[in-house]
């Protein structure tokens, strides 16, 4: 075969190659545009999974929401891949709980609010309390800290959907404002209903019960909202970062005792080890109470939104503090 004939079937070969990528380049396009405008929603990255639950419910298919944090993960600890820190630059709003709860997320936040997306701390407009005030306790050198875990208490999370909803409104174009108006009072009504439900369930527990202590410091506001004192946590600290020193332990179990207190609530994701701790230091006197305090579960596994997560704590804590009673 002569070297002009090798030639020409090459270059015939990469044409037909070229336009079998044309074609599919054409095919994708065309895809793309009847889909409809989905991929075009405005975008609102939310960090942690129980605040995304709740923009979810305001939002409803007016935007796409992305949440950050994956379903029984640490908002404490949980990190970003690259990708995930893009989609906080790209989004046209940023949902973020704040008071340093996203402790490994928080510089990521401000990264996007200094290129311009507008960043919603959720925590800091529903009337924080500080550790120290309330029903929030925490390690001495956090007094007057902001406790971030306000969710605890629905009254706030009810407040916090109509700011929400504001942000949506005034920084999120495309959305129709009705409709995001209407899922938040849809939604304002069944957390008005919880909030009565969880007061009927509550005042069954007997007042000389009403003590609580957990793993670490996130059911002050819960503390604060429907009476219950927090007499200590296994880790004196508003973050799981934190670690318990054998003094702490001692302190807390003779707190405990004074009390009379024989039950811990200690989040799902680790009750067994907090229960081989506190079995070592009460001879085995203590009983471990599992609740979902910091994250909700995947689909199916009891707490996968937040009226579930706060139904089902409410029912272990009522059930947990009666029977210790």
């Amino acid at each position: 075969m002569s070297g002009t004939k090798r030639a020409r079937i090459r270059v015939a070969r990469l044409r037909h190659a070229l336009l079998g990528l044309l074609a599919l380049v054409t095919a994708a396009t065309a895809t793309a545009c009847a889909g409809g405008g989905e991929d075009d929603r405005p975008r609102i990255v939310v960090t942690t999974n129980i605040l995304g639950d709740i923009t979810q419910e305001v939002v409803g298919d007016e935007a796409d929401v992305t949440v950050l944090m994956k379903p029984n993960a640490d908002p404490h600890s949980f990190g970003l891949s690259a990708v995930q820190a893009a989609e906080l630059e790209n989004a046209d709003l940023v949902v973020y709980n704040g008071l340093g709860l996203e402790e490994n997320v928080l510089r990521h936040v401000d990264a996007a609010r200094e290129s311009g997306v507008p960043a919603f701390a959720v925590g800091e407009a529903v009337d924080p309390l500080t550790f120290g005030t309330g029903g929030t306790e925490g390690a001495e050198d956090e007094k007057g800290q902001p406790d971030p875990h306000f969710w605890t208490d629905p009254d706030r999370v009810l407040k916090a959907t109509g700011l929400i909803a504001d942000q949506v409104t005034a920084h999120v174009d495309g959305v129709d404002t009705g409709t995001v108006r209407a899922n938040a009072a849809r939604y304002e009504g069944k957390l008005a209903d919880l909030t009565t439900w969880m007061e009927k369930t509550f005042d069954a527990v007997p007042e000389d019960s009403r003590s609580l202590v957990t793993n670490h410091h996130v059911f002050g506001y819960l503390a604060d909202r429907f009476g219950f004192r927090v007499i200590g946590a296994v880790i004196p600290s508003g973050t799981t970062l934190a670690s318990p020193s054998s003094s702490d332990l001692r302190s807390l179990v003779e707190a405990m005792d004074e009390a009379g207190v024989r039950t811990v609530f200690a989040d799902s994701s680790q009750p067994a080890r907090l229960a081989e701790v506190l079995r070592a230091e009460t001879d085995g006197r203590v009983r471990v109470v599992e609740l979902y305090s910091e994250s909700l579960t995947a689909k199916g596994e009891g707490a996968d939104t937040y009226l579930r997560m706060m139904r089902a704590n409410t029912t272990a804590m009522a059930d947990g503090l009666t029977a210790a009673g």
